[in-house]
């Protein structure tokens, strides 16, 4: 089996920098091209440095890091350093990047990758708002037909809101992206709170990352102590959902998740459900399907899974 090429677009972010970490531990299953890192759980400066931290953590100071879009396309952008840290990776000390930021846009960067590898073999990975996606679409519509599959971190439906009552965070944070991610024709596979709240990082779990007495094993260990105390708080849960990495855990098993080909549409006017991802679970409407929603993974599979790979680091 040859490594799928995938584009990862990211705001780091402790689960990002996991979810990072993962694909980077897996090259047979995956072929990272480049990082982009886009505005969302703190200010664009953060993310394409903590991009930079994390490729470094993980020994791969060779993959390309593109800035990409500071602010949504219509609205004031969102952060949550109320979860994630002032910094966006609070918890482990980590050291600043020596690697250098690639010249160039992100935007820019992914319209030429789909453009210049064979039609069909490059898979876009949101992590966070989907700024960079639209863009690049809004931009460059030729590249909607090249692209393999738009996997994402994004929305929910019967989890409900994180950041709102009715919005999962990624895309209530550009909502107006989202929805022209979700029209634009491409094959997409989402994983919505509704997956990422099964994937929690219990004590034993956690315990598990730091009885690797690495590095890299550590500093996930310490990521999740550190944004565990929002969720646990929040939702009165065991432990902190790690949301993006099953984006790239889908990439290696896609057996560890179970979904529905469903219509999925972007709310983008209300004021009470701006950035609610309207899921046609039950097929309600005569809307036409336009997305696997994922619902459900063995979470198992998946901490062993993650678990393996970090160890590889």
């Amino acid at each position: 089996m040859t490594a799928r090429k995938i584009i990862i677009d990211t705001d780091p972010g402790q689960d990002d920098a996991v979810a990072i970490l993962l694909a980077l531990a897996s090259p047979e299953e995956i072929e990272v091209l480049g990082l982009t890192a886009v505005a969302g759980n703190v200010p664009l400066a953060l993310t394409q440095k903590n991009a930079r931290i994390v490729c470094e953590l993980a020994g791969r100071p060779e993959t390309r890091v593109f800035a990409g879009c500071d602010a949504p396309l219509a609205r004031k952008l969102v952060t949550a350093e109320h979860v994630h840290g002032k910094t966006g990776l609070d918890g482990p000390t980590l050291p600043d990047p020596t690697m250098q930021l690639q010249d160039g846009h992100a935007v820019d960067f992914i319209i030429d990758t789909l453009r210049a590898e064979p039609s069909g073999t490059v898979t876009l990975c949101p992590l966070g708002p989907l700024t960079n996606i639209a863009v690049a679409l809004q931009r460059a519509p030729d590249i909607a037909g090249r692209i393999q599959e738009i996997v994402l971190m994004g929305g929910a439906y019967f989890e409900v809101g994180n950041i709102t009552p009715t919005a999962e965070f990624n895309i209530y944070v550009d909502p107006e992206a989202a929805k022209i991610v979700f029209a634009c024709g491409a094959p997409i596979t989402v994983m919505p709170l509704d997956v990422t709240h099964k994937a929690l990082v219990t004590k034993p779990r956690n315990d598990a990352f730091r009885a690797l007495d690495t590095p890299v094993g550590l500093a996930v260990a310490e990521m999740t102590d550190f944004f565990e105390r929002f969720d646990k708080e929040k939702y009165g849960s065991d432990g902190a959902p790690l949301h993006d990495p099953c984006v790239t855990a889908y990439l290696i098993d896609p057996n560890l998740f179970t979904g529905r080909h469903i219509n999925v549409e972007i709310e983008t006017r209300s004021e009470l459900t701006l950035g609610m991802t309207v899921a046609d679970w039950w097929g309600v409407t005569d809307r036409a399907p336009n997305a696997t929603f994922m619902g459900d993974l063995d979470s198992d599979g998946f901490f062993t899974l993650l678990t393996d790979r970090i160890a590889r680091l």
